[in-house]
């Protein structure tokens, strides 16, 4: 928060403000994960000790979280930034269309354009083409019509 508020001088526009405050968060965990690898390492507890498995379990979890994070966040770096705009409001910020549409000064179409063209090609850079890359809220609320016979 302190990072974002000394920032405020230099925010320019170019981006939203959530993007903006969104990539400053980004950039502190980052630069505290690159504190901690500096740190000493704590010694591990002996293979006996229960608690060490859940530790061990825990923190490799963690591990695996802050890697896809980053991963993502380097496959969202590489879209424009038209698409990226859009795709982190309505995945992150989780506003609305309209709140969108609202936000970028476009019509709620070119929001959803940009946001399924922007989901696509994150799911390609991320190797994930094959799954559905739309979230469940974003589904129509009817099944299409079956053709007629």
């Amino acid at each position: 928060m302190i990072s974002i508020v000394r920032g405020l001088p230099r925010f320019d526009g170019r981006a939203a403000f959530s993007t903006w405050i969104y990539r400053i968060a980004t950039n502190a965990a980052l630069d505290e994960l690159r504190r901690r690898r500096r740190r000493p390492q704590l010694h591990a507890l002996p293979d006996d000790d229960l608690s060490h498995d859940v530790v061990d379990q825990s923190a490799a979890r963690q591990v695996d979280a802050v890697a896809e994070r980053m991963t993502i966040d380097a496959a969202l770096d590489d879209l424009a930034e038209e698409f990226r705009v859009a795709v982190v409001l309505r995945d992150v910020a989780d506003l609305d269309y309209a709140e969108i549409s609202t936000v970028l000064d476009v019509p709620v179409g070119t929001v959803k354009s940009r946001i399924a063209r922007g989901r696509g090609q994150l799911a390609d850079r991320l190797g994930n083409r094959s799954r559905s890359s739309r979230r469940p809220s974003d589904e129509p609320p009817h099944p299409p019509a079956d053709p007629a016979p």
